[in-house]
């Protein structure tokens, strides 16, 4: 960089001298003019060469920069006083930080940056990554902090994988390139169509599904776009289409939403310990007796969700259930979470919740003889199987939309099944079990 600098200073420096004694030499000759023309000055403009900067826009060719994870229990306070900054700075970057990011949410396992100044010994920047691609600058280098939030720039391509089980939906998604972010995805778009408790070797699956890349480094996946499962011998098919004011859902090859009224369970990949029974061995009471409920072991702690929207009518403890929940979702349905080891904030009787909130944390406490969900289900006041009862379908394409519906869902059963469904000039497919289709770049912001 400084031979750079030099090469431009000499080329101002000599129109300027030969200028200089162009003026000198008509002095000397008593002012009188030249009989040789002048020759103008001409400015030279200077070229500005940006100066090379990483992925977070910061000059770290300057710096010596250092990278690690967030260790437990560690702040904000702790990681910069071992960088050598004082309470006093600390207190002012907590300060400018308040309105972009809350510092106290600094947490174990994500990735932070040091760029240390080695010659005055002094960290000028560091950045925190609270995502896969937002990250959080906190510049040092004026009198006051400075933060501010950004995006890495990632690009999105369209990736088709296809597959039989023959263990679990999970190996196989892993044996063709997936990730467990795939695996939770796809059981969402069939939770009501698939019992993934109950899958069995054969079943097979096809699905084209949005992947994320930064700097070429797969950086998580997106929406489904389309999704075929054939379990049990029985076809379904998810098609992603999107209506009115961008309200995406999955529907059938019919129009009809796949997405039922209460999610298939309220946990994610839990062991089902015991299923609703009239007569059960109670382990606690040490008789028979009826089980109205469905158990899901799980780690403590984990999180459970509401299977649909309603008014919670009942929260707290009592000594047969533990902590639990009672949330009435309309004049027919009502449902029930057992042996909680703690309800979420906010989760009181009156609350309004939203299927899918996490309204407690899986425990033990109650009758219960380890770390379990007792799920119970009520219809019109009676305890009933909710794997046995067919649950209303949420709303169909509408009218309006039914043409373009049409128009998507060949489109996209084309990238299902390239080889057998209409040809489309706007996508391609590529060979083999795991392919890209060859949907235009979309650069993410």
């Amino acid at each position: 960089m400084p031979s750079i600098h030099k090469t431009l200073r000499s080329r101002l420096v000599v129109p300027a001298f030969l200028s200089a004694g162009l003026f000198c030499s008509a002095c000397l000759s008593g002012g009188e003019e030249s009989a040789e023309p002048q020759i103008p000055v001409v400015p030279v403009a200077v070229e500005q060469i940006p100066l090379p900067t990483d992925v977070y826009g910061l000059p770290d060719h300057q710096y010596s920069v250092t990278e690690r994870t967030v260790r437990r229990g560690e702040t904000l306070s702790t990681i910069l006083s071992a960088q050598g900054v004082g309470h006093r700075t600390i207190h002012a970057i907590t300060q400018a930080s308040s309105d972009v990011f809350n510092v106290r949410r600094i947490n174990a396992g994500r990735s932070i940056r040091f760029y240390v100044d080695e010659d005055e010994n002094r960290l000028d920047y560091f950045v925190y990554m609270p995502g896969n691609t937002s990250f959080v600058v906190f510049d040092l280098t004026g009198d006051e902090p400075h933060v501010y939030r950004d995006q890495r720039e990632q690009s999105v391509a369209i990736q088709r994988i296809e597959g039989t089980i023959e263990g679990s939906l999970y190996l196989s998604l892993m044996e063709q390139g997936g990730s467990p972010a795939l695996v939770s995805a796809l059981a969402q778009v069939f939770a009501w169509q698939v019992d993934f408790y109950r899958i069995q070797r054969g079943d097979s699956y096809t699905v084209v599904y949005e992947e994320f890349f930064i700097d070429d480094e797969p950086a998580g996946i997106g929406k489904i776009k389309a999704a075929y499962f054939n379990h049990r011998g029985r076809e379904y098919h998810g098609i992603y289409f999107e209506q009115g004011d961008n309200r995406g859902t999955y529907f059938d090859l019919e129009g009809n939403s796949l997405q039922k009224a209460f999610l298939r369970a309220p946990l994610d990949y839990s062991r089902i310990s015991s299923r609703f029974t009239n007569r059960r061995y109670h382990p606690v009471l040490r008789r028979n007796m009826p089980h109205h409920g469905t158990d899901y072991a799980a780690p403590v702690g984990t999180p459970i969700r509401a299977v649909g929207d309603g008014q919670i009518v009942h929260s707290g403890y009592d000594r047969n259930n533990g902590n639990y929940i009672r949330i009435r979702h309309n004049s027919v349905y009502e449902t029930g979470y057992l042996h909680m080891s703690r309800t979420a904030n906010g989760m009181r009787r009156g609350a309004q919740v939203r299927q899918g909130d996490v309204i407690g944390y899986v425990g033990a406490t109650g009758l219960a003889t380890g770390p379990h969900l007792c799920f119970r289900f009520w219809q019109n006041g009676r305890p009933v199987d909710p794997y046995r009862v067919e649950m209303p379908p949420s709303e169909p394409v509408e009218e309006a939309y039914l043409a373009l519906f049409e128009s998507e869902k060949t489109r996209k059963l084309h990238m299902l099944f390239p080889d057998t469904a209409p040809p489309s000039p706007a996508y391609h497919l590529a060979g083999g079990s795991t392919s890209s289709v060859t949907e235009p770049t979309v650069l993410i912001q």
